[in-house]
């Protein structure tokens, strides 16, 4: 184990991204429309703001809560994606490069064709009562957490519980999130396949040692870097 801090492993391969947090004045939903093979076309989401339209992360309540009846309709993977973009976060499915940044232009096609393997929700608005989006996936490697304002103790629990992830998970990093704590972090031990955590620029952390020792024990394979003041 490595508690040194160091930047973003080579592997992790995660694009970068920029932006500001902003949330809309007001907002239209058109739903998709489905057939039998799948999803035929995206929704369309648009932002009116100085009589313009623009694209913008959103920290509207329909659109950051768990649509059940979309999850059950089009599966996991397919409405965790639109949860996701809908926040500013990305996504990667597994055997393509390609991160999906653009809600409208998701992939069609078969339902659960696609299968969600990495995450980078950096400067998205994602917060707990989303995360339920996350409970089917069952192909997540990697996710970073990067100037995620909304990202408290909770959201990491409660990942942490996710049987799914706890098979899956070898990757994350959590950078600039100030509401995380020690609780939170300490609450990963339970992804049992990680191999690699970085932790860098959160100032709710306040016992270094501790966090080192508690993964030494539980997590003895994992590669941690801190870069923690």
């Amino acid at each position: 184990m490595d508690a040194r801090g160091g930047g973003r492993r080579a592997g992790l391969a995660l694009p970068q991204t920029s932006g500001v947090l902003t949330c809309s004045l007001r907002s239209t939903l058109k739903r998709n429309q489905e057939t039998e093979i799948g999803v035929t076309c995206p929704i369309t989401i648009e932002r009116q703001v100085s009589h313009q339209l623009y694209w913008h992360k959103s920290t509207d309540f329909e659109v950051v809560k768990v649509d059940y009846d979309r999850i059950r309709d089009v599966g996991p993977d397919r409405a965790a994606s639109e949860w996701l973009l809908r926040c500013g976060a990305m996504v990667r499915y597994h055997g393509q490069e390609r991160w999906q940044n653009d809600y409208n232009n998701l992939p069609t096609g078969p339902l659960n064709k696609y299968k969600i393997q990495a995450i980078d929700a950096t400067d998205s608005c994602i917060m707990s009562i989303g995360f339920d989006h996350m409970e089917g996936l069952q192909h997540v490697e990697k996710i970073r957490l990067c100037k995620c304002h909304y990202i408290e103790d909770d959201c990491l629990e409660r990942l942490g519980q996710l049987e799914n992830l706890q098979k899956s998970m070898l990757e994350m990093e959590i950078i600039s999130c100030g509401n995380v704590t020690d609780r939170g972090i300490i609450a990963l031990h339970h992804l049992r396949k990680l191999k690699y955590l970085l932790l860098s620029d959160l100032p709710g952390i306040r016992d270094k040692e501790n966090l080192v020792q508690a993964f030494k024990t539980a997590l003895p394979s994992l590669e941690l870097k801190l870069d923690l003041k």
